[in-house]
């Protein structure tokens, strides 16, 4: 299948992020996602960017059965390394690599979450969050989780929970707000002063029926 400018430029910037031969994050799961994620009844998963894994091993590590997507086979070679290394269960995550602004993986899933979907390359979000709305279950949950404007990240163009709420523009009559929230977070990487950062929560429950 022929890919276009676009898609070719997001793989490549994306690769090149990833495949420096270090990790880039801790490994350890976002922690807006495990406040919101702790009380739910584990069932199927989609991890939505799942960069070099650590939301879909907790969350796999929780009980849930977990298929985790991302653009970048470095990022996704590196999540299996971790898979493997945690002692999970080879089945418990299924590894993925899917650019997501073209398509979503078939079927529903009893939670879709879309964690820190910023990037610095074209990524059709709106659109991404919308298709991420459809494939969750009757009774089933959506959470996105992304950054807001902070000393952490400092731009401008973060958008706000009530924004995120707004471009989804989900039914009233098919969907319950759980969660509209922005929460400080305390960051701390590699070697780097820990820094707080700000993450703007969203969370809804698809109705049943």
């Amino acid at each position: 299948m022929q890919t276009t400018q676009h898609e070719d430029d997001a793989a490549q910037w994306w690769e090149a992020f990833y495949g420096e031969g270090r990790g880039r994050w801790s490994g350890k799961p976002n922690r807006s996602l495990v406040d919101e994620v702790s009380g739910l009844t584990p069932g199927t998963a989609l991890d939505l960017g799942c960069g070099e894994g650590g939301d879909a091993l907790w969350l796999a590590e929780q009980g849930w059965q977990v298929t985790a997507v991302d653009l970048s086979p470095s990022a996704l070679a590196r999540a299996a390394r971790n898979h493997a290394a945690a002692g999970i269960a080879a089945d418990a995550v299924s590894w993925e690599q899917r650019d997501i602004g073209v398509s979503l993986p078939a079927g529903r899933f009893d939670l879709v979450t879309a964690t820190f979907l910023h990037s610095p390359v074209e990524l059709p979000r709106t659109r991404i969050l919308r298709a991420a709305a459809d494939a969750v279950s009757p009774g089933g949950t959506l959470l996105v989780i992304g950054h807001m404007p902070s000393a952490a990240h400092p731009h401008v163009d973060l958008p706000t929970p009530d924004e995120v709420i707004r471009d989804l523009a989900l039914p009233a009559d098919g969907w319950r707000l759980r969660t509209n929230a922005v929460r400080e977070v305390q960051h701390a990487f590699r070697d780097e002063p820990p820094t707080t950062r700000l993450d703007g929560v969203v969370r809804f429950e698809r109705l049943p029926g």
